[in-house]
């Protein structure tokens, strides 16, 4: 499979030079109208009515704009519902549901025993290590803080997160998120997997990162050497839709892989992105071709703002069942949904079961709706 090659994405000068990703989030899109200026193409997509450009000018300052030229690159002008710039372009209907829906429906802050640590779940943590993303997703579930300067994690909260790590032998794993931790600089990101291998009771480390996808260049040699280094890494990243894999996120990937970085794939379920069979098959078969397992679907969380967003809660279940027996096993994530009120996340299953035989035994149906008995012991 060819995948497209980006062109035409960096301003002269050497803020925005390909390779040099700081100079490339420092030189970031963070207007509607920058965006304009950037892709004059655009504007027949954005919102010309006066009143809706208006509040769409408003939810940009609610949850801010941003994204890397790169991401902007992307954007297929001439398709008017281009899966890309749904992602990132503040629209009106944001401001529609911002008091009826809760800005951390997953209780996040309530389980956070020090500042930027959620517990949750006995065995692993998540560390909020960074407000900043190369991309603002529109849907982002932590769109009350991140992008927020007062949200910015405190550097000496870094040794109290340690601490307590290293104190409860029970934890098992940490997850680095954000906001991206991939934002961080490459040397405060071998401190802290420094500080983390030398905790004995830790089995895994996850790292949480949309750069593959919206900055593949932040994928650098030295970055992946010090993965290495620290081996084994898992890096879950965030593809939502097969537009997003191009020769160069391909080329992020593999960089990893040859690292030894397990690469999986958490993607959202989005209304009018990638809530098709046809556009879930695409995508799951990308990933797989290009190295990366896809692990998780989630439904869409119902932060404030979102709401455009989301599906029916079957609709996951039921594009999956209907990509059994197209898409190899490999290529089919879990879906899942987070609980309300910090619950928890839980996997939404096919129902195979159709109940029990009188001869005994259970019946079951399989991907193509056949219907099969299996014996059952006593």
């Amino acid at each position: 499979m060819r995948l497209p090659a980006v062109k035409h994405l960096f301003k002269d000068g050497p803020s925005a030079v390909p390779g040099d990703w700081r100079g490339q989030l420092r030189n970031q899109i963070r207007s509607i109208d920058e965006l304009l200026l950037f892709r004059p193409e655009l504007v027949g997509h954005v919102a010309v009515d006066s009143a809706r450009r208006w509040e769409a000018d408003r939810a940009s300052r609610s949850f801010r704009f941003a994204t890397t030229r790169y991401y902007a690159g992307l954007i297929d002008a001439g398709n008017p519902e281009c899966p890309i710039l749904a992602q990132v372009l503040p629209q009106h209907v944001e401001l529609h549901d911002l008091k009826s829906s809760d800005p951390d429906p997953l209780r996040e802050e309530q389980h956070m025993p020090i500042p930027g640590l959620t517990h949750r779940y006995p065995d692993r943590v998540l560390w909020y290590l960074s407000h900043h993303c190369a991309v603002y997703c529109r849907f982002c579930l932590r769109k009350r803080k991140v992008s927020r300067a007062d949200s910015a994690p405190r550097r000496d909260a870094r040794e109290q997160a340690l601490n307590y790590i290293a104190s409860h032998t029970r934890i098992k794993e940490v997850i680095l998120s954000g906001g991206d931790p991939l934002s961080l600089a490459d040397e405060v990101l071998d401190e802290l997997l420094t500080a983390l291998r030398n905790i004995e009771h830790l089995i895994s480390i996850r790292i949480h990162t949309r750069m593959p996808v919206t900055l593949p260049d932040r994928i650098t040699p030295t970055l992946v050497d010090i993965f290495q280094k620290h081996y084994p890494i898992t890096l879950v990243t965030h593809f939502n839709h097969a537009a997003e894999i191009t020769e160069a996120a391909a080329g992020a990937v593999r960089r990893l892989r040859m690292a030894g970085v397990l690469v999986l794939n958490q993607s959202v379920l989005l209304r009018a992105i990638n809530d098709t069979v046809c556009a879930q098959q695409e995508l799951l078969s990308g990933l797989v071709r290009m190295g990366v397992k896809p692990y998780y679907l989630h439904r869409c969380d119902p932060v404030s703002g979102v709401s455009h967003f989301q599906t029916a809660i079957r609709a996951g279940a039921q594009i999956l069942q209907a990509l059994r027996g197209r898409n190899p096993g490999i290529a089919l994530p879990r879906y899942v949904i987070d609980l309300p009120g910090g619950g928890g996340k839980v996997p939404i299953e096919v129902d195979y079961a159709r109940g029990a035989v009188p001869e005994g035994g259970a019946r079951f149906s399989n991907w193509a709706g056949e219907e099969f008995i299996v014996e059952d012991t006593d």
